[in-house]
């Protein structure tokens, strides 16, 4: 998959240390990984969720989320935001 883009992940980290391996975990499986459907994609990363057209990422132990739009049959993840649990739970990023 492509990832779009790397920069919310590197930003994220800056900020945040303790979920960086986290972070770069999943980014190198999703980038040498083709999910065709969201059943695929379950298989690898159990703990996501669809929320209305995005998708949901538990990252590193719920210390962060990666809410993402992912377009399957382009092999892109479009990145809309990487937040703490914290800041997740407020539902901002719903708006």
């Amino acid at each position: 998959m492509h990832v779009i883009t790397k920069k919310r992940l590197l930003e994220f980290t800056f900020r945040h240390q303790d979920c960086a391996s986290a972070l770069t975990s999943w980014y190198r499986i999703v980038k040498r990984t083709d999910f065709s459907t969201f059943v695929e994609l379950r298989q690898t990363f159990p703990s996501a969720d669809q929320v209305g057209r995005l998708t949901v990422f538990n990252i590193g132990g719920n210390k962060a989320r990666i809410i993402a739009a992912i377009h399957y049959n382009r092999r892109r993840i479009y990145i809309r935001h990487v937040l703490t649990h914290a800041e997740y739970d407020r539902g901002d990023w719903r708006e």
